[in-house]
């Protein structure tokens, strides 16, 4: 099944609702950054909730960032995310290693232990729109829907999921947002927390072979759910060698001078897809040319 995230709205517009599968994402971020597997986890499962919160955004050049900042030995997470389902990002330490939780599962609560998580919305004006919340638990779900709750007052429940093989690669990810609109009725919010209390994991939901559509009729059957859109989305890293040309250009000369006097090649790294990029010597000698003082 290829990455997908649908858009949906149920109950006469009480609901809307956003799900996605997103393996190969998930996958693409494990092999890039070569995470652990509890890593891979915290790192899917933000990535996921980035695609579909980047869904949500209305206009071609908006940006999504989220930031968790914490005090656990994954060391913090960033990702980020376009309107056109494009996102990005990576983990500070990827190859933190946990013993699992008490429920048998990777510990992604424990990895990221006490900390805050920032939500970055560039939408065209002039400064972003920046809402900050305490992590509740760490698994990034809950704390995405304590985020909607205190900072943005939209009552919404979360789910993120990733399911790992047995040789650390990635089996299922997916996930899904639903929120109740202003006005909605008591029958329907009492019928979605029957729904979502009894439903199962997310990532048993597709390792089922369900589909996001699927996922969104089985938790709001009988609420006329009507499938707005479909959005291909995927992990995708805008980074080339021009724009790292840029970077070192900005250093200034003192720094390119200390470092074309080595002698050596230098090797960057992109942080969010850990593509290498190698400059010579004598292309070091060309940004010199152009940097300023």
């Amino acid at each position: 099944m290829k990455d997908y995230i649908v858009r949906a709205a149920a109950a006469g517009g009480q609901v809307r609702a956003f799900a996605a599968v997103t393996k190969d994402m998930a996958e693409k971020a494990r092999a890039s950054h070569n995470t652990s597997p509890v890593a891979t986890a915290a790192l899917g499962r933000l990535l996921t909730a980035g695609a579909m919160m980047g869904a949500m955004m209305k206009n071609p050049d908006d940006l999504l960032t989220l930031k968790i900042d914490c005090d656990g030995p994954i060391g913090g997470l960033t990702v980020t995310a376009d309107s056109k389902g494009n996102v990005k990002g990576y983990v500070n330490n990827p190859m933190v290693v946990l013993p699992c939780n008490s429920k048998g599962k990777l510990d992604v609560g424990g990895a990221l232990g006490l900390g805050v998580l920032n939500v970055i919305q560039d939408i065209g004006l002039k400064e972003p729109y920046v809402g900050q919340t305490i992590l509740v638990s760490g698994e990034i779900a809950e704390d995405l829907t304590y985020y909607y709750a205190t900072s943005e007052q939209t009552p919404s429940s979360v789910a993120l999921g990733v399911l790992m093989n047995k040789n650390n690669t990635v089996r299922q990810a997916g996930g899904f947002i639903i929120q109740l609109m202003p006005g909605a009725s008591e029958e329907i919010i009492g019928a979605l927390e029957t729904r979502l209390g009894e439903m199962a994991s997310v990532t048993s939901l597709l390792d089922e072979g369900m589909t996001p559509e699927e996922i969104l009729e089985y938790i709001l059957r009988d609420m006329d759910l009507e499938i707005t859109d479909r959005l291909d989305t995927g992990f995708y890293c805008n980074c080339d060698k021009r724009r790292v040309e840029k970077a070192l250009i900005s250093i200034g000369r003192q720094e390119l001078k200390e470092m074309i006097d080595e002698g050596k090649s230098i090797e960057m790294n992109c942080h969010f897809c850990n593509t290498r990029y190698e400059f010579t010597v004598e292309e070091l000698k060309r940004l010199y040319d152009r940097a300023c003082v």
